[in-house]
């Protein structure tokens, strides 16, 4: 089912196999995603396909310095002929929502959305309401031009689950997409799941087998990057101001439980947690003025920590 799902889903969008893996995973997961990426990399069609072949509801908001809260959650208006007040719902009431250069809006704004992605519903006016069941959000953030933005702050990014990297696709995969968007030769997304499906099958990766070691192994990784000098990780302390948070070790367990059950496992490996280390705890590692000098990003920062915790 799930290799029906990602077919699917590569109707529309040619490559980009980190960012189509990690929108599932965080779907089963019960996380959310921020993606950074240059624009016209297919991050909407992306999630636009993954909700087509789910029969998900699915909703975009681009993200603007004028943008309020109630915006996106809803609205209290005025019925003038019942002269009551009655709610107006928001995009926010959806499965997946996208929400676009998210870093291009206030604080208020973007605090409203954490706190419905934290809490799972809204409250307008003295009433609240519960967001829909899945419901995931996958924010996007433009990397290119930093002007006119808000950058998140490190409390609002570790509500995250992943941080996903979207690059340009390769010689190949670009020649493909001309060729298609040209001919207007992409295939329709077919439906292979429904809401009632997904509720059955979204409990499975909960059974997956996570051995103690790797549980120590997961932990190991994060503590890390608090205290790199514990773990003969001495030259990488001038660089970190702050690990990742005890977030980041629950996400990591989920997740790399999840990306075992998509392989079709019933036990999690050392590569799981390898893997799914990079997307989700890149966000979660402030790094000091120190590490922009050398450069040092990271990623790289993740890197030399799995090359040094021996894996179980």
């Amino acid at each position: 089912m799930i290799e029906k799902l990602k077919r699917e889903i590569h109707k529309v969008v040619i490559g980009h196999e980190e960012l189509i893996e990690s929108m599932i995973v965080a779907l089963f997961s019960g996380g959310h995603i921020l993606v950074e990426g240059v624009p016209g990399v297919a991050k909407t069609t992306a999630v636009k396909a993954l909700a087509d072949s789910l029969g998900f509801s699915f909703k975009r908001v681009q993200f603007t310095p004028d943008l309020l809260p109630g915006d996106i959650i809803g609205n209290e208006i005025l019925d003038l002929k019942s002269n009551d007040f009655r709610v107006k719902h928001g995009p926010i009431f959806t499965h997946l929502l996208l929400a676009d250069e998210i870093n291009r809006a206030g604080p208020k704004v973007q605090s409203a959305l954490l706190e419905a992605m934290a809490e799972r519903q809204v409250t307008i006016g003295e009433e609240s309401f519960a967001l829909p069941e899945p419901f995931m959000v996958l924010a996007t953030a433009n990397p290119v031009e930093q002007e006119g933005t808000y950058e998140l702050p490190e409390a609002a990014l570790d509500r995250f689950m992943m941080k996903v990297k979207v690059g340009y696709n390769d010689f190949d995969e670009e020649l493909r997409i001309m060729e298609r968007a040209a001919d207007g030769s992409f295939g329709p997304v077919e439906q292979v799941l429904d809401p009632e499906a997904f509720t059955r099958l979204k409990d499975e990766p909960k059974s997956v087998h996570v051995d103690e070691e790797i549980k120590c192994y997961m932990l190991t990784l994060i503590q890390a990057t608090r205290d790199p000098g514990a773990f003969g990780l001495e030259d990488l302390a001038p660089y970190i101001d702050f690990g990742a948070s005890p977030r980041g070790s629950i996400d990591l367990y989920k997740a790399s439980r999840a990306r075992a059950w998509l392989r079709g496992r019933d036990y999690v490996t050392p590569s799981d947690v390898a893997a799914m280390a990079y997307p989700v705890l890149r966000h979660r590692i402030l790094l000091s003025y120190a590490a922009a000098s050398v450069p040092l990003e990271s990623d790289d920062v993740i890197r030399k920590i799995l090359e040094t915790i021996p894996a179980p």
